[in-house]
């Protein structure tokens, strides 16, 4: 008789019969899918071209109860467990090698309630379904900004963009969520309703559950935004980038301005003889009146002399969808980030210098600007901790030969080592890599221990441990502490 071979959760090999395997595929609306299978290989595959794992099991989910089938399936046979939303987080966490992986792209489904401005979201959906559905009713909520990114991997773990200084953090903007825990139970987390483990939700990943379904508020926003792009050579770089330091200090919650270094793209506003050199990019958006926005945004154009430039009133949905081309899935990626809570000029030298080693035509270092509303939230409201990064470094190593691994990822590891001495010393969650495990407790800092409680609460055997992790805690001690 066959059998399924996998990891166990203490990494050891085990084995399953076939009738154990088929009595499991027939609890699952869209199919359990093993090697070999038509559509396997499809659904194994990630934004991130660098994961390259093999689960035992693909279980397709399409409904709650597919999901708590898989979970306690998993649970029962302390099988390896991956859970797969949009698919998109640099760590590839979304697939396990050797074990159960819940795919939930199928329960992509977005509802948009216009009167109460809320959007009830599931696992599946794309930032591209979110913005779509909710400006056709000129609303919106702070998401990220490629929009092929998982809503649910996105807000699970903060979630930032464009809107940030107005409105928030994408946790910030969570009414509710359904969840399955380590169990196969199914709760309804809110303020209201079991509120420690809606806080733990709100920045602490997937670690205490699989989320079925988000509520959302939405903001009216646009349907049209002042925004756009300014372009400077990167011989101006210290120049203009202190400039935007600056004065992103005095800037209104409604505007926001990156800085992007990185080759140029043959953007068709920029001169040609641009094309493929290296630039300091502000791309910019703000989410008001349009004749304010352009008030507001004419600085930018002033911090030194452009090689171009191209701001105007532009659909939000579509500004959402401007860096796409540029973070298409299939590609390799290795990525280190820091907070800043200010940008010194020491600071600012060495970001500029890795910026100035740039391995590849697709690589970039980026500082988001941030502050506003999010930092008005206090620390410990939100599993989220990281209010006090007024500034967002990704160093975004990204190629196409495997052959080019060590010699970006050694880019990117540099880069971020140089400018480490002026940062906080945290991270962002949905940024670090697989390799970053011992970041974790500094990322959540004196939330930590209360995460760690509650994952003992919700997760003692640590089930949901392929992500970012938090380790439950020894004791119960702390449990619920504010």
């Amino acid at each position: 008789m066959q059998s399924l071979s996998y990891l166990t959760l203490d990494n050891q090999r085990q084995s399953l019969l076939q009738p154990a395997v088929d009595s499991f595929a027939l609890k699952i609306s869209g199919g359990v899918l093993r090697r070999g299978d038509a559509g396997y290989d499809d659904a194994r595959k990630v934004w991130n071209a660098t994961v390259d794992r093999h689960p035992a099991l693909i279980a397709r989910c399409l409904t709650v109860g597919d999901v708590q089938a898989a979970v306690r399936f998993a649970a029962t046979h302390r099988m390896l467990l991956s859970v797969r939303g949009g698919g998109h987080h640099i760590a590839g966490n979304a697939v396990v090698h050797d074990g159960l992986m819940l795919d939930l792209s199928g329960m992509s489904e977005v509802r948009i309630d216009a009167a109460a401005r809320t959007a009830q979201v599931g696992p599946g959906a794309l930032l591209g379904d979110l913005d779509r559905q909710a400006q056709a009713h000129g609303l919106a909520t702070p998401l990220g900004i490629n929009s092929t990114t998982g809503v649910a991997g996105l807000t699970l773990g903060g979630g930032f963009g464009w809107l940030t200084r107005r409105h928030g953090m994408t946790v910030d903007n969570l009414i509710a969520a359904t969840v399955v825990t380590a169990d196969g139970a199914v709760h309804e987390a809110s303020a209201g309703s079991e509120p420690e483990l809606f806080w733990a939700l709100r920045g602490g990943g997937g670690n205490f559950g699989v989320v079925t379904s988000f509520k959302l508020q939405l903001h009216p926003v646009g349907p049209e935004v002042y925004a756009g792009l300014v372009v400077y050579p990167f011989e101006q770089a210290r120049q203009v980038l202190r400039a935007w330091r600056d004065f992103s200090a005095g800037a209104p919650d409604e505007l926001s301005v990156w800085a992007v270094m990185r080759k140029a793209p043959p953007l068709p506003f920029l001169p040609v003889s641009a094309h493929g050199t290296q630039v300091v990019i502000f791309p910019l958006l703000y989410c008001g009146d349009l004749s304010r926005g352009e008030q507001a945004a004419a600085p930018v154009t002033r911090f030194g002399t452009p090689l171009a430039t191209a701001l105007g009133p532009t659909p939000y949905a579509a500004f959402q969808t401007a860096f796409d081309p540029l973070l298409t899935p299939g590609g390799r990626n290795y990525w280190k980030s820091n907070n800043f809570g200010t940008l010194s000029d020491a600071a600012l030298d060495a970001v500029i210098a890795s910026g100035s080693r740039l391995p590849g035509p697709e690589c970039e270092v980026f500082l988001a600007q941030l502050g506003g509303a999010m930092s008005r939230v206090e620390p410990t409201a939100t599993a989220f901790v990281g209010r006090d990064a007024r500034f967002i470094m990704n160093v975004h190593g990204r190629w196409s030969d495997a052959k080019d691994d060590q010699r970006v990822r050694a880019w990117a590891r540099r880069a971020f080592e140089e400018a480490a001495p002026h940062a906080t010393g945290s991270g962002y969650v949905n940024f670090l890599t697989e390799d970053e495990g011992e970041r974790v407790a500094a990322t959540y800092g004196a939330n930590y221990p209360r995460l760690q409680a509650l994952k003992r609460r919700y997760d003692a055997a640590n089930l949901f441990r392929m992500n970012l992790n938090i380790a439950p805690a020894a004791d119960a001690q702390g449990e619920g502490a504010s």
